[in-house]
């Protein structure tokens, strides 16, 4: 049986040991959020830019809108949402501001992305 283009069980019937299974590893709503929230951020193709030229180095602010062609304030408003998510960390050195990959999970995430897309 089909519904709305999605295949579907011919009759109703529950398996209630998967659904025990299945509820007692399901996290707290609180951590689902969070998750759904933390990919939200990998949903804009200049944060992902942002992040590759950080795999590359450390650098400011004024050299990312020089390689990615923006301006400051533009890469900014970017980064400042990198920095929430904790995908990036910043360290001052006298008036430049050099930001960085906050840890080596963000390399990760991104290469199991490009292999998941890649297959």
């Amino acid at each position: 049986m089909e519904q709305n283009g999605i295949e579907c069980c011919e009759s109703v019937c529950i398996h209630e040991e998967l659904l025990r299974k299945v509820n007692a590893q399901m996290p707290q709503e609180e951590e689902l959020y969070d998750l759904a929230e933390l990919f939200k951020v990998f949903g804009d193709s200049t944060r992902i830019r942002i992040l590759f030229v950080l795999f590359e180095s450390e650098v400011c602010v004024c050299d990312l809108a020089e390689v990615l062609h923006m301006t400051q304030s533009a890469i900014s408003h970017q980064l400042k949402i990198l920095k929430q998510a904790r995908l990036v960390k910043s360290r001052r050195e006298g008036k430049a501001v050099f930001y960085s990959l906050a840890d080596h999970h963000v390399r990760t995430m991104i290469a199991q992305g490009r292999e998941h897309i890649e297959e």
